[in-house]
């Protein structure tokens, strides 16, 4: 070991050392076992053991000393003046950054620098969320719903029968952005991230309350307010039937032109059905909007190739939503709605 060598006339001149079988090992030669016991123990190499030990002695501390290594590019004043851009123009590309960073610093800087210093200030990249555009009157009308049926209890909203449709595509071909390869199988077909043009899809309306799910109707191209109120007919009422037995209840849908169209709102009047009034673009409210993400998740996962798997696929999982998760979903908006005047009508975390 390094520091503990001695000449052949030094080790002469010790008493009582001898190097044969059976002799007594010298106390040099015990630091020395000692220190691989210590890194075998560690899991680390001997010269670095010793390099702590050697540190300890003649600093009385094991820490690095301050000044070693190679200096940073950007220093902790430059890290804070890059995260302030970084927060005020969040969408920008690391290109972009990094040839503010060039002309703001005044240094040669490279994507990859800029990219570890962006870690370095608690940065990441991340891929945003997909929310509604809201303008201020919106934002107002909103955060004024959520203060006046910020009173209603968890059992008034389980009165609620939620309805709504979404549009659900054929996810055959599409197998997301990123793949597992070598460099040299980028032009291998397996690796190849596959688009379909005007992939085939279906639209489907369903509703739901805390009690259960209700009924689910699925078709093919666009709807108007004819065939929504025979939607209505054919798939509401025998939901509300089924689900609230008779109890009254309050039926809610957003302001599609469908729903708010003349001979829509007249025919609800005339069935004297309550309906619940509705903010404008204001998806994150309604608790269905979650049913829709967890079905359209399983789709992901399952991947039908024709419209026909599809729609069995769509029927399959909307059978499968477990009550006490419905109940959950309702009883979690009052928290919405909290969070919504907190935000003063913007887009809720949902």
């Amino acid at each position: 070991m390094i520091g503990y060598k001695k000449s052949l006339s030094e080790w002469q001149c010790l008493p009582e050392v001898k190097m044969g079988r059976g002799s007594p090992i010298p106390p040099v030669r015990r630091k020395i076992v000692s220190q691989r016991k210590i890194a075998k123990s560690l899991k680390l190499s001997s010269s670095t053991v010793h390099n702590i030990i050697q540190r300890f002695r003649e600093s009385g501390t094991i820490s690095v000393r301050k000044g070693q290594g190679r200096k940073t590019i950007l220093d902790a004043c430059d890290l804070r003046a890059l995260r302030r851009h970084c927060v005020t123009y969040r969408n920008a590309t690391v290109m972009e950054i990094t040839t503010w960073a060039q002309e703001y610093f005044q240094k040669t800087l490279s994507v990859n620098t800029i990219h570890r210093a962006i870690h370095r200030c608690q940065l990441k990249l991340y891929r945003s969320k997909k929310k509604t555009y809201l303008n201020m009157i919106q934002k107002r009308r909103c955060f004024l719903w959520a203060k006046a049926h910020l009173k209603w209890t968890v059992a008034k909203w389980k009165t609620v029968l939620w309805s709504d449709e979404s549009k659900f595509e054929v996810l055959f071909g599409k197998l997301g952005r990123h793949v597992i390869r070598t460099k040299e199988d980028k032009d291998n077909p397996s690796c190849y991230q596959r688009s379909v043009q005007k992939p085939a899809s279906l639209m489907v309306w369903g509703c739901m309350s805390a009690c259960g799910m209700g009924s689910l109707h699925i078709w093919k191209g666009t709807i108007n307010a004819e065939r929504y109120i025979q939607v209505l007919e054919q798939h509401m009422l025998p939901s509300r039937r089924r689900l609230f037995q008779g109890r009254p209840c309050i039926f809610q849908h957003d302001n599609a032109r469908p729903h708010t169209a003349s001979i829509t709102t007249s025919w609800l009047r005339r069935r004297r059905i309550r309906v619940l009034k509705w903010p404008a673009c204001s998806p994150d409210l309604s608790p269905i909007e979650n049913i829709w993400r967890i079905i359209k998740r399983k789709m992901r996962q399952r991947r039908p190739k024709t419209v026909e798997q599809l729609e069995a696929c769509i029927t399959q999982e909307w059978d499968n939503i477990p009550v006490p998760k419905l109940e959950h979903l309702v009883s979690s908006v009052p928290r919405c709605l909290q969070t919504v005047i907190k935000r003063r009508g913007a887009a809720t975390q949902w």
